[in-house]
């Protein structure tokens, strides 16, 4: 059996599982058979999940599943291979879904009873004119709903005419629909070293090329971006620049100024998701605000409002750019859903969104208190209006043995690997602290990992 990482690729069967344990299933079946043998390299993470036409992040999961089965090792450097002695798969109960999920970065949900009674409220209003919702709404929204929309966006500073906003569904379909506007397949895209995993996935599917540039404790470097447009014409620069996913960085206004400046004098557009920009009550005004003729804003109500509300307005650079982002939307995604729009414009004009976003703001706040209550002081990043962390490792520890050594006490994080776009991943995991979970649960998740920030193995073994 040839050492190749090329050599092996999982034979799946589809619809009998979470991809990331069928991955894993398939590393077991194939030691258990010779198809693998020890010390045979497996396909680095990005390999693979090219090859398979999955997320980057899904097979970040299934190596760190295997991992805990004791069926491979990871060396920082080298890659992932198969353990020097055979090993079975452990039974797939004891795979089980993590009982406290840390991994996908959602806000709270901490709706009282009179929040979500108006909310009901609402939903049967707008029921009332159930016809007009039942039909095809305006490509980039109906007047009303952009009216909405950038009555939203001046909470942000931003000053935007309904006709430059569009209504999309969510802010996945608007990156996909921006980028296929302005950067053709094989283009430079520039964006964090640590990027939204959602890029790297819309970039894999468009045949787009990510150049991840240097950053520091406020996210892009300006220089890094100047010295990029120069070596590379990039398309277009992706950022998130407030509380960075997943690092929670944050620019100041005058970086924003800088990059805005740096785009300008190289004709680059950008693109700026602002998915958390509502949650730091006096955080720095948008890149769209210095820049608004040469940024797409695309703001989401998922992180602010509700992870089920997949919505979200973008500000397009003038009439003719918003038109070509319009007819990619219909191309891709026809038009946002007419109940869900419609839901969100009653909530921003009867102030239900504010209610939401400050319950929000509030709960998110008491999480990131008894995570400074709990873990190792100066071990993490974050925000104290955010609702995930930025954990930097001890030496001792490696990202994806300790992100299996969590998942095997059933909580999930998600290892670095997953947002590294150039180079070597760093020793990190990030940390959510939204989502449906308890502040009981949310402690005791931290609690544990508290402990085994502390208490670092001495070595990692090969086989358990």
């Amino acid at each position: 059996m040839p050492k190749n990482a090329a050599a092996w690729l999982p034979k799946l069967k589809k619809g009998q599982g979470p991809v990331y344990l069928l991955i894993a299933d398939a590393i077991g079946a194939d030691i258990a058979i010779g198809r693998l043998v020890a010390e045979q390299r497996l396909p680095a993470q990005r390999t693979l999940a090219e090859a398979l036409g999955i997320d980057f992040t899904t097979v970040a999961r299934a190596y760190a599943e295997a991992h805990k089965r004791g069926l491979v090792d990871s060396t920082v450097g080298r890659g992932t291979f198969v353990c020097g002695k055979r090993a079975l798969a452990i039974p797939r109960a004891v795979a089980a879904r993590p009982q406290v999920d840390l991994s996908m970065n959602m806000p709270p949900e901490p709706f009282t009873p009179e929040l979500l009674a108006l909310m009901r409220t609402s939903l049967a209003d707008i029921g009332a004119d159930m016809p007009g919702l039942l039909r095809y709404q305006d490509f980039g929204g109906s007047v009303a709903d952009r009216e909405a929309g950038a009555l939203w966006l001046r909470r942000r500073g931003l000053a935007i005419a309904p006709e430059r906003l569009l209504v999309v569904p969510g802010a996945q379909a608007a990156l996909l629909a921006i980028l296929s506007t302005i950067a053709p397949p094989g283009s430079v895209v520039c964006c964090e070293a640590l990027t939204y995993p959602g890029l790297r996935a819309l970039a894999g599917l468009m045949n787009l090329r990510l150049v991840g540039l240097p950053m520091d404790g406020e996210g892009i470097d300006a220089l890094a971006f100047a010295a990029a447009c120069a070596q590379y014409a990039p398309r277009a620069l992706y950022c998130n620049p407030t509380l960075l996913n997943p690092t929670t960085a944050t620019m100041s206004a005058q970086r924003r100024q800088a990059l805005v400046q740096v785009a300008r004098n190289y004709g680059v557009p950008i693109i700026e998701d602002d998915a958390y920009g509502f949650l730091p009550r006096n955080g720095p005004p948008p890149l769209a605000a210095s820049g608004p003729d040469i940024t797409y804003h695309v703001a989401g109500l998922a992180k602010c409002v509700g992870a089920g509300l997949r919505l979200a307005y973008v500000a397009a650079p003038d009439d003719v750019s918003a038109a070509r982002v319009a007819a990619a939307l219909r191309a891709t995604a026809v038009m946002a859903a007419p109940f869900t729009a419609a839901l969100a414009t009653r909530w921003i004009r009867d102030g239900i969104a504010d209610l939401a976003l400050n319950a929000i703001r509030k709960e998110s706040m008491a999480r990131q208190r008894l995570a400074a209550r709990i873990l190792p002081p100066g071990s993490y990043l974050a925000h104290p209006e955010g609702f995930h962390l930025w954990i930097n490792l001890p030496p001792q520890w490696d990202r994806l043995a300790l992100t299996a050594h969590l998942r095997a006490t059933g909580i999930g994080v998600v290892p670095s690997d997953a947002f590294a776009v150039d180079g070597a991943a760093p020793q990190a995991i990030r940390v959510c602290i939204g989502g449906i979970a308890s502040q009981q649960e949310i402690g005791q998740a931290l609690q544990r990992i508290a402990d085994a920030l502390k208490h670092p193995p001495l070595a990692q073994p090969a086989v358990l």
